[in-house]
């Protein structure tokens, strides 16, 4: 069933009283919470590793499989986000309240996995296979900032609701 959902891009709710409650329902929320702060930490992790090889030469191998981990984490993030998805929007991918959000997470798969698919098949030196994961999480931090952004947008939101109910509750 497709959704109905409104787009936030022109001045309506993020989410319907309907959509939230399912969103505030489902255990996919509750980890969605707990992989999206993993997935920064290792980016993190990685990313100090992924620097040191670029800037010296050393730690290739660490490196190499902390992309692989990295690329892990986001596979787990972005299934279990496209079930949680289904649950709140009825949709698999695409609704149009994350839209933009889910187009720019493939283009942040496709890099991981070009990544991947780079270090499997002994594509490019080590050095251009490092430079793809480079650019695979220069994608993936705008994906965040976007996905942090509609976190606000929804709390605000509902923030703005709270207040206007509680207006109404004391207007005879």
């Amino acid at each position: 069933m497709a959704s109905t959902s409104p787009n936030p891009r022109k001045g309506e709710p993020l989410y319907t009283p309907e959509e939230r409650r399912r969103r505030d329902s489902t255990v996919w929320t509750t980890i969605q919470g707990v992989l999206a702060p993993t997935q920064f930490l290792v980016f993190l992790v990685s990313l100090g590793f992924v620097l040191r090889y670029i800037l010296t030469g050393e730690g290739l191998i660490t490196a190499s499989a902390s992309v692989v981990i990295k690329t892990l984490v986001l596979y787990a993030i972005m299934i279990t986000g496209s079930i949680w998805e289904k649950k709140v929007f009825g949709r698999w991918l695409f609704a149009p309240a994350f839209f933009w959000e889910d187009v720019f997470s493939m283009a942040v798969i496709a890099l991981h996995t070009a990544y991947v698919l780079a270090l499997l098949t002994g594509f490019g030196t080590p050095m251009t296979q490092m430079l793809i994961a480079l650019a695979a999480y220069a994608a993936y931090v705008v994906n965040a900032v976007q996905f942090l952004l509609k976190l606000r947008a929804a709390r605000l939101q509902e923030e703005a609701e709270r207040a206007d109910a509680g207006t109404a509750e004391v207007t005879p």
